[in-house]
């Protein structure tokens, strides 16, 4: 029931994976030739490559002396694999699992950690379905809940203590102490080793300025606990010297909450591969010579293997059709909304949905040279191509990190050497105003400018079903020049719809309609789906068909009120002698129109033509007439047909018009504008538009897509429709401005306070800012940014 070219297509672009399946398999084989000598891995005897006994592992071909050495190894690969790693082929992978930062790809290490750069916790290069939970994540969860009561009584007591008057100052200052060391010293803790390492690795960042301002805060309440004789007499208050415990634990619990929320975030990006992981069965039905068939471990399938796919079951490595026919759903990775009838000879891609009848396939591609593996490896390397946003904060902290320990040690030996005082004191004014430099730099402010902002702005999107899946994304929206939207499920509704029917030789349309669906009540077809339901919304009258027959693989007959009905494309009309000449033309008519089209025979004899089509949805010509009106490029690629894409092109407006695109050339058409300066989105909803949608500048998914698309998209547009683009790029540029705003208060106040807090103005004022003004000096930063980012939430943003 699928049009000749379905059929046609599948198989051209299955020849073409197969080339270039072939040209992987020759990298990957060891020998050049048939003669030349191998080593058995198990036993170590020399083989050759004519050996029969062979066995693919991870997409290389492995050669035996003997059965009994083939069935050892394929119990247990590993075992076997080390004594025979070629020391000229590096193969880190297979060693086990690689960690590498997400800002610096090229740090890589064989285990968990931290990266010596910027101190963002490694992942994995590539991910699997068994990876266990983020141990960092766990470790973070534990630290903040534990230590949070904690740091809520040190605030409270800092804020009230003196007013509630349950213990005198000097004693409330020690239990401070007493319950700000856990706090300090074990929740913080990895935040101070990733500050030393920022020293060791000469890459100051944020960890350096937020290890300097809570060890500066809370080795100064220290000491002002501990030994407060040290303090000249100015300094006490309320019968203690002021401490800042809770400025130190504030700030640790507040960093330990964006660390948590950051994990949860990244750990996303996985989410990707391993959905795409998740679609390949995870056991085979293999048929023996014998006849005999049963149930085997994916791993366990061999190029050569003859396997059974019955109805409803998932092929399980890519192969060719040996017996039988069927129309399988390949829309999870050709983007083809029509299955495709297949039959003794046509491609089978691995991980594609059987949906009515039972074939038995001959396999030819396993392991990492399936078309679904390939898709896997695209997506990872795409998603490790794609730089992370350079947030403003992070391309002045070195500099600012040096100016403020520079600020820091000159205001301590100024006022030791040059103090008002000719004796001691004046070094204790140096080191008190030395901390009051590091604590109003403490980069509260500067920390929360980006996220605060991000954090309100995603929570606004998603009530307007907009999905921001990074921050990155929010700042690249705005500088997209070029869309590239897929059409099924992007442009069209994504699922088959009837169109109309067209009678001849005395039959009404909706007598076609009614015969046509009566026929189909006994297919599964999602095209026999629509037009029984077409038929049913029209309240036709059904008759049961009889000898219902669907073995052809093109078509369907049977018999329906005693009339020989048959229903399919024009190859089994021809098959069936059936002259389809009076509706030629309407039906091409149809087919340019970018409809599926069937024909229906009865008794032999022509009596019409159905046409079954993906309609276009509602909102999507607006959307694209408002995105052209913004000065955006849309260019259209999709895995249907260039008659059908050129069609649906036409309607809508799009000159630019890419047909019968494989995954691949998705993935190549956003490298090739990218090479050309533009900054690149691409919108789709299928898992054959996930590499695309990792490697743009901004992937865009439909919600009412797969779970992979929207897993290696960086925006889902949660209703599916295009017209969120143009929301989410006014949401883009109100956020960056808003980051821009924060950043410029968070480095205006420090610019004041520092020179403040040193004791510049001391000279002409006689003012000096103490710790306790230059925390609320930082308290006041932090408000500030927080109430600018909450602006957001009232910012013109809606575009329809």
């Amino acid at each position: 029931m699928d049009m000749p070219t379905h059929s046609t297509r599948s198989s051209h672009a299955g020849h073409q994976h197969e080339h270039e399946h072939e040209h992987d398999h020759q990298e990957h084989s060891v020998p050049s030739s048939a003669d030349e000598a191998l080593k058995d891995p198990v036993c170590g005897m020399k083989v050759t490559a004519a050996s029969p006994h062979k066995a693919e592992h991870a997409g290389r071909p492995y050669w035996f002396c003997s059965a009994g050495c083939r069935t050892k190894f394929l119990t247990e690969p590993q075992k076997y694999l080390a004594p025979v790693a070629s020391p000229a082929e590096p193969t880190p992978d297979a060693a086990g699992t690689v960690y590498t930062c997400p800002m610096h790809p090229e740090i890589r290490q064989d285990h968990p950690g931290n990266c010596p750069k910027c101190g963002m916790t490694l992942e994995p290069v590539m991910p699997s379905l068994e990876d266990e939970a983020n141990p960092e994540l766990a470790d973070f969860t534990h630290r903040f809940w534990w230590t949070l009561p904690l740091t809520v009584i040190v605030a409270v007591l800092a804020m009230f203590g003196h007013q509630l008057g349950w213990m005198a100052m000097a004693t409330q200052s020690w239990v401070e102490l007493v319950l700000s060391v856990p706090i300090v010293l074990w929740a913080g803790w990895p935040f101070f080793v990733r500050g030393a390492q920022s020293v060791v690795n000469r890459s100051p960042n944020m960890w350096t300025l937020i290890s300097l301002g809570t060890g500066s805060a809370f080795v100064y309440s220290v000491v002002a606990t501990v030994a407060p004789q040290v303090f000249p007499k100015s300094f006490v208050s309320m019968g203690r010297v002021a401490v800042y415990f809770e400025a130190a634990a504030v700030i640790i619990s507040l960093t330990l909450l964006g660390q948590l929320l950051e994990l949860k975030a990244r750990s996303q990006t996985s989410a990707a591969i391993k959905s795409l992981l998740g679609l390949a069965p995870k056991t085979a039905r293999r048929v023996a010579a014998d006849g005999s068939e049963e149930d085997i471990p994916l791993a366990n399938v061999h190029v050569g293997d003859k396997l059974r796919v019955r109805p409803g079951e998932k092929v399980p490595v890519d192969g060719v059709v040996v017996e039988g026919s069927s129309a399988l759903d390949e829309s999870m990775l050709t983007g083809e909304p029509l299955p495709v009838t297949k039959r003794v000879g046509d491609k089978l891609i691995g991980a594609t949905l059987n949906t009515s009848g039972a074939l038995v396939m001959q396999s030819e591609h396993v392991g990492s040279a399936t078309v679904l593996s390939q898709i896997v490896q695209m997506v990872a390397l795409a998603q490790r191509s794609r730089a992370p946003m350079q947030r403003m904060a992070d391309s002045v902290a070195g500099y600012f990190v040096y100016g403020v320990l520079t600020a820091a040690v000159l205001t301590f030996f100024a006022w030791g050497l040059f103090g008002p005082s000719s004796n001691d004191s004046s070094w204790v004014y140096g080191l008190i105003n030395a901390v009051s430099v590091l604590i109003i730099a403490c980069p509260c402010a500067l920390g929360l400018a980006t996220p605060m902002s991000i954090m309100v702005a995603t929570g606004r999107g998603a009530t307007h079903g907009v999905l921001f899946r990074d921050a990155a994304a929010i700042e690249n929206l705005r500088k997209v020049d070029t869309l590239i939207v897929d059409k099924t499920g992007t442009l069209t509704e994504g699922r088959p719809t009837f169109e109309k029917a067209v009678g001849v030789n005395g039959f009404e349309p909706d007598e076609v309609l009614r015969l046509a669906a009566s026929l189909d009540q006994g297919s599964e077809h999602p095209l026999a789906a629509a037009i029984v339901a077409a038929a049913r919304e029209k309240k036709l009258a059904l008759d049961k068909p009889e000898e219902f027959d669907s073995s052809s693989g093109i078509g369907v007959r049977g018999s329906v009120a005693g009339k020989a009905v048959s229903l399919g494309n024009q190859a089994w009309m021809a098959q069936l002698g059936v002259d389809v000449a009076p509706l030629a033309a309407q039906a091409e008519a149809l087919r340019a129109d970018g409809a599926s089209v069937m024909h229906l025979a009865v008794d032999a004899k022509l009596a019409g033509i159905l046409a079954v089509s993906d309609p276009v949805k509602a909102t999507t010509a607006e959307a694209l007439a408002t995105l052209r009106k913004a000065g955006i490029r849309v260019v259209m690629a999709t895995g249907d047909g260039l008659t059908t894409a050129r069609a649906v092109g036409q309607r809508l407006g799009i000159d630019e018009v890419h047909g019968e695109v494989k995954p691949a050339d998705k993935l190549k058409l956003v490298e090739k504008l990218q090479s050309e300066g533009r900054v690149v989105a691409m919108a789709g909803d299928g898992i054959n538009d996930a590499p695309a949608l990792a490697r743009a500048d901004v992937g865009i998914a439909m919600g009412t897509g797969t779970d992979v698309a929207m897993n290696s998209a960086q925006l889902t547009l949660v209703k599916g429709d295009l017209r969120g683009i143009a929301t989410a790029t006014a949401l883009s540029v109100a956020t960056v401005a808003n980051m821009k705003q924060n950043l410029t208060f968070a480095f205006v106040y420090n610019a004041l306070g520092i020179p403040l807090a040193a004791g510049l103005l001391y000279p002409f004022t006689g003012w000096l800012l103490s710790p306790m003004i230059a925390a609320l000096a930082m308290s006041l930063s932090s408000a500030s940014v927080i109430g600018n980012a909450l602006r957001l939430r009232n910012a013109a943003i809606d575009q329809h």
